[in-house]
């Protein structure tokens, strides 16, 4: 409610202003909304959609597409929304990219620092998860929340290691996990490939599975995008591939009723 009396009306008496707020111009702290203490960000901006992940036979395998979405715009379409933490580790982000660059930062001077201690020992993916679940939940408490979901792959000392951590401190652990919009859509068909099967599937079977499924986000998801990169991480390390195109067809699309010249 506008508790200004002038935005009401003038006072009936012209020539006494019993409230002091006559001309507008005169008043002491004539600024609306005037909040100078710390604001924190409300919601996410240019924010990037689903990360796949799964296990295989020889390690773990990661996928996400190219494309950072400014609101419903699709701003930015060649963004590397996966990146390796030292020679065991690989993160992908959904959710705000600035964020999600902080993020980075602070795991590459985690690695730094590491590497300077030079006691022969390296972070594995159960300890950079394990930074990223406190990070998150220091921050959450703080009101000041990174706004990410993130995934946590790895392979260290021939155990595979797969986890998620969003912005709220949440973790937890699966064969198969989904963020974004791939968390209702791609969930159920990771599942149902993957399931049963982590000590027998290959290399190939895998990022077929991975690529079924982001074909399918990017038929039903708005903010996905047909250019992805695919990281896999094994017992020789980290590779992340350059960015590949999905191979799509819309012809199905004729037999759709509103589609095209089809409106019966």
């Amino acid at each position: 409610m506008d508790h200004f009396p002038t935005n009401w009306g003038r006072p009936r008496n012209d020539a006494f202003d019993a409230y002091g707020t006559y001309p507008i111009q005169q008043r002491p702290n004539n600024i609306k909304d005037n909040f100078n203490g710390v604001q924190r960000t409300q919601q996410p901006i240019v924010t990037g959609t689903s990360v796949l992940a799964i296990k295989y036979k020889d390690g773990i395998m990661m996928a996400a597409d190219n494309l950072a979405s400014y609101g419903s715009l699709a701003r930015f379409k060649d963004v590397q929304r996966l990146h390796a933490v030292g020679n065991h580790t690989v993160l992908g982000a959904s959710g705000d990219m600035s964020d999600f660059q902080y993020i980075q930062s602070l795991l590459d001077d985690l690695i730094i620092e590491e590497f300077t201690e030079q006691d022969e020992h390296t972070l594995g993916p159960a300890e950079i998860h394990e930074y990223l679940s406190q990070l998150m939940y220091g921050r959450r408490s703080k009101l000041n929340p990174l706004w990410n979901s993130l995934l946590v792959g790895g392979y260290k000392d021939g155990k595979r290691f797969l986890a998620y951590v969003d912005l709220l401190g949440t973790t937890y652990s699966a064969s198969t996990i989904a963020t974004g919009y791939g968390s209702y859509i791609a969930q159920p068909l990771l599942r149902k490939a993957v399931e049963g099967r982590e000590d027998t599937l290959t290399e190939r079977e895998a990022q077929a599975i991975l690529e079924e499924s982001l074909l399918v986000l990017f038929y039903r998801d708005a903010r996905s995008l047909d250019k992805y990169q695919i990281a896999k991480v094994t017992e020789s390390g980290v590779s992340i591939s350059e960015s590949m195109a999905l191979r799509t067809s819309w012809s199905f699309a004729e037999g759709i009723r509103g589609y095209g010249a089809q409106t019966q």
